[in-house]
């Protein structure tokens, strides 16, 4: 995510005060909820976010689904957030939950992307156990019967269930086919023969008769191409609406497509692309997301059912082609803008966060979820790749709801931010700085890098001057042992390395990365180029025997392999002598003992199956200049990360995951230097690695990425012996661990999509 290229350098047209005044107010001690004793830490938003839902019971009450696996619930109103533990319920961001219409404390939710196994709690949120196992995976939405709440609708991924007590047992709809969007129940029908409209992505249907029999109605529509859906039925009035989004296109030079409206139940449908709504059918500038108008969402509810608002993908930067959301209070015949996310422009009504305050400037996400409060025609939610914001009037304003400046401090570059609570974003590392403990470092994917000057409590965003070239993501950090403020980072365009997304090829695993310089604590960085590829630069350690002021250093580079550099960074050379293979150099993780050994690890690589050439850990005894392979007996196809004990570098552990067929996954150990391995764990398919305590012997964390059943973080005392599981850590994916210097009792856990949690070391 490059912000900074992604739209137009242009003035300000909002200065700081004004940016100021859109800012959410904060109070002092401003803390995110802990979730069973764990702490979340670090800025909030920065992973996508989809399928969000407001209850009408209680409009305080809202959730989201991250792609990264985590549920995340809000009782104040989206501002703060807690993390739902993932043995309680993991994200679906195809269905969104399903609040009860009179019961707040009642919700529904999916339990699982594709999952079919629907879940309630009855303590809003809190705990939530297995309902009913659906006929389908869940997609779309969990709807209700407002009037009798015992009427439930499910969204399948191919159709729709029904279910009349509660959602205790289902019942597959004959009718509604492919992938389903959302329902309507009319609420001006008899309460014995429900009118119901179900929307999928291949049409339209409604049911006379409390969804036994179903029609479809689609007459009037270009297509039947369905991209969203809403209806609202009001009971006093009698009035329904029902409105449909469809894909854009130029027909006979003219625009075709977007919102079509239907006031009589569905039996016909018409353009609602009226006056104020953007019908652009060329891209207006290079910053066009869609070559011609599209809609992804549209919304009404069945107080105002002639009020409806639709989000969109722009068609160019400036408005009136921009990403917006429009509202219309007349069923479509007249629509405005009511969303303006760049502060440069002279309208911009969105508070900023921590990106655009930075910045100066947004990029206009695209919104990947929304939802209108059914109580609360102006309560509207909006998700997308990095933010979240909430209008609570109707559109005339709009707040970030991922993030809250610091108490006292106007938004802008350097200023600082409080995590609230919606941790969706990858980090590789967390760092207390060597010198000032109060100064604590996070190494990010998406956003690259944060620090905090009061150790942790705060948060700051890199500058836009003085950032690497490379500003998706950092990936390790290495302090000057002797001048305070020295810092080398690895940093790179390519994320997740060396998890799924990499390996499996779901994600480009090529692209520009290097080593940078800060001799400032990390507030700017200069680029250390001569000699290295540009590639993504995974690892970078400093050898703290070599003199100040011409340290050696060793970077680690993806598919490059490892570059020496023996003058402070000025210059490199490769080191290649023996490791890896020419097929796989794959370098994921660099470490340098104490004792003078260096050791490289290489991970995985598909063609067609995974590549057994290259990959495994490596030891050098001379500097870099020649390498040995001493894994080569464990046969492991897909290493993931590994550590040397501090204090004798023959004590290894190394976290595999299952490939090629082979169940590989585990934690493999050493303690003869690699004469002889010993699997000392397997909880799941992909182990991540094992982490020492530096001051209480035998102490080893063991971390689970992508693949952990009940516990993603362990902790041994007897070396790697045994194991118990940290029960009430609360995210799924798990990564490396940092021991507070200050604190022995204090844990940092970076996590693969769940932001940094700060516990207790021994668990609960």
């Amino acid at each position: 995510m490059e912000l900074a290229s992604a739209v137009p350098e242009r003035k300000s047209a909002v200065g700081a005060e004004s940016s100021a005044k859109l800012a959410m107010t904060t109070t002092a001690g401003l803390t995110a909820s802990k979730v069973n004793g764990w702490e979340p830490i670090g800025f909030s938003g920065g992973g996508a976010m989809f399928s969000p839902a407001i209850s009408g019971a209680d409009p305080n009450l809202m959730m989201i689904n991250c792609d990264m696996s985590g549920v995340y619930i809000s009782r104040d109103g989206g501002r703060f957030w807690k993390m739902i533990h993932h043995n309680q319920l993991t994200s679906n961001i195809r269905c969104k939950p399903g609040f009860h219409p009179k019961d707040p404390d009642i919700i529904y939710a999916s339990d699982g992307y594709g999952g079919t196994r629907l879940k309630i709690s009855r303590d809003k949120g809190e705990t939530w156990t297995v309902l009913a196992t659906v006929g389908g995976s869940l997609q779309g939405e969990i709807a209700f019967d407002a009037d009798r709440p015992l009427l439930m609708l499910a969204g399948l991924r191919d159709g729709a269930a029904i279910s009349r007590d509660g959602g205790k047992s289902w019942t597959r709809c004959a009718g509604p086919r492919g992938p389903a969007i959302s329902f309507h129940v009319d609420r001006t029908s008899p309460a014995d023969r429900r009118r119901i409209v179900a929307a999928t992505a291949q049409g339209i249907w409604r049911s006379d008769d409390g969804g036994v029999t179903w029609a479809e109605k689609t007459s009037g529509l270009p297509s039947k191409e369905i991209t969203h859906f809403s209806g609202g039925s009001d009971p006093k009035s009698g009035l329904v609406m029902l409105y449909c989004a469809i894909p854009g296109r130029v027909a006979d030079g003219k625009y075709e497509g977007g919102i079509y409206r239907s006031n009589n139940r569905g039996e016909a449908w018409e353009s609602a692309m009226n006056n104020g709504i953007n019908k652009d059918i060329a891209p207006a500038d290079q910053w066009a997301q869609s070559r011609v108008a599209t809609y992804t969402h549209v919304f009404t509810t069945d107080l105002k059912p002639l009020t409806v608002y639709a989000m969109n993908l722009n068609t160019g930067f400036q408005p009136p082609h921009h990403t917006t959301t429009f509202r219309s209070d007349d069923g479509g015949d007249h629509w405005r803008a009511t969303l303006y996310m760049d502060p440069r422009f002279p309208q911009c009504n969105a508070a900023p966060d921590y990106l655009t305050a930075s910045l100066g400037q947004s990029y206009q996400d695209p919104a990947e979820g929304a939802a209108i409060c059914p109580s609360n025609p102006n309560l509207l939610i909006r998700t997308a790749s990095m933010p979240v914001l909430i209008t609570r009037d109707g559109g005339d304003s709009w707040q970030p709801a991922h993030t809250l400046a610091a108490p006292g401090q106007k938004p802008g570059p350097g200023s600082a931010w409080v995590s609230n609570g919606l941790v969706v974003t990858t980090t590789w590392h967390y760092y207390v700085d060597t010198f000032e403990h109060n100064r604590h470092y996070i190494a990010y994917t998406d956003i690259g890098f944060a620090r905090s000057l009061d150790r942790g409590k705060t948060w700051i965003w890199w500058n836009k001057a003085g950032r690497p070239p490379w500003v998706n993501t950092c990936y390790e950090l290495a302090f000057d042992p002797e001048i305070p403020g020295k810092v080398w980072g690895a940093f790179s365009n390519v994320h997740d390395i060396p998890n799924d997304n990499i390996i499996s090829g779901r994600h480009r695993a090529e692209g520009p990365g290097g080593v940078c310089l800060s001799t400032d604590s990390c507030v700017t960085w200069q680029s250390l180029a001569q000699g290295l590829p540009l590639a993504p630069c995974t690892a970078v350690v400093v050898d703290p025997r070599s003199p100040k002021g011409s340290r050696t250093l060793y970077a680690g580079f993806f598919d490059k392999g490892v570059f020496k550099s023996q003058d402070d960074g000025k210059t490199w050379t490769p080191k290649n002598n023996g490791l890896g293979h020419p097929a796989n150099m794959r370098v994921c993780r660099v470490i340098l003992h104490k004792d003078g050994a260096l050791f490289a690890l290489i991970t995985a690589k598909r063609k067609g199956g995974f590549l057994s050439e290259g990959v495994g850990l490596y030891r050098s005894k001379d500097g870099g200049e020649s390498w040995s392979c001493f894994t080569k007996g464990l046969g492991l196809l897909w290493p993931k990360d590994f550590e040397v004990h501090p204090e004798n570098s023959n004590v290894i552990f190394v976290g595999a995951a299952d490939a090629g067929g082979q169940q590989q996954g585990g934690l493999y150990r050493t303690t003869d230097g690699g004469v002889s391995w010993k699997r000392v764990a397997r909880f799941g398919r992909q182990h991540f690695g094992a982490y020492f305590h530096p001051t209480k012997s035998g102490w080893v964390y063991a971390t689970m990425c992508e693949g952990a059943t009940e516990c993603s973080l362990y902790l041994s005392t007897d070396g790697g012996g045994t194991w118990k599981p940290f029960d009430t850590f609360p995210f799924s994916n798990t990564q490396r661990v940092l021991v507070d210097p200050d604190d022995g009792n204090t844990l940092y856990v970076s996590t693969f999509g769940g932001s940094v949690f700060k516990g207790p070391s021994a668990g609960q």
